[in-house]
């Protein structure tokens, strides 16, 4: 009884969440694909999907959808840890097309202008043209977008701590790496904020607390 119990309540989150877990079902395959690759292929192949400035400059729709098809690094279980903590959260609160308007406007707007601020690094002779090509592909800045939006889930005084985690863990690599992916990240997350117009009318925020003992109990 208890685990039918428990196996009734993870199918009730996921069927909650199916813009969630249908993306992530994709990647499951996605990333199942590239493991048959060898690695001279699955570069070339990744490459075509790239957001990068050559891309971006041909075929800017397709590369935008196809780049968050695919998982950079072919580690697919800390996604599915990911997306269940974060991506599904949002999207049972926000509903799946608020949700996906957060992951598109993400994922969107921080590869144009993360990759705009290296089109300007690359004229200016701070980097070398050959970026135009570099590998740009993942589901990272939408990811982002939704770990920032799901700050206004929270409750005050909780939701404050969250934020100043979340612009630590964005904005240290961005202060110091100083790469483009460090930009579209911290931008993603910027946008993520922005999303504040989509929360509105969709339940009080929660305090942690309460969340933690309903759990228990």
């Amino acid at each position: 009884m208890r685990i039918d119990g428990g196996l009734h309540r993870v199918w009730r989150y996921v069927c909650g969440a199916p813009g969630t877990y249908a993306w992530l079902g994709i990647l499951f395959v996605t990333t199942v694909a590239v493991h048959q690759m060898s690695p001279e292929f699955e570069e070339q192949f990744l490459r075509q999907r790239s957001t990068n400035i050559h891309e971006l400059s041909n075929n800017p729709v397709r590369v935008l959808i196809a780049s968050a098809m695919w998982i950079d690094g072919g580690h697919w279980v800390p996604y599915a840890v990911l997306y269940t903590v974060f991506h599904a959260t949002a999207e049972r609160w926000l509903g799946t097309a608020r949700w996906l308007l957060v992951c598109v406007a993400a994922h969107v707007l921080a590869s144009l202008i993360s990759e705009g601020a290296l089109l300007l690094a690359i004229r200016h002779g701070v980097v070398p043209h050959s970026a135009v090509n570099t590998l740009d592909i993942g589901v990272s800045y939408a990811l982002a977008g939704v770990i920032a939006v799901l700050t206004y889930r929270i409750a005050s005084p909780w939701r404050y701590p969250y934020l100043a985690v979340v612009l630590v863990v964005y904005g240290v690599p961005l202060a110091t790496g100083r790469t483009f992916t460090d930009l579209g990240h911290f931008i993603a997350v910027l946008i993520g904020l922005a999303c504040y117009p989509l929360v509105r009318g969709r339940g009080k925020a929660r305090n942690p607390k309460e969340t933690v003992a309903a759990l228990r109990g």
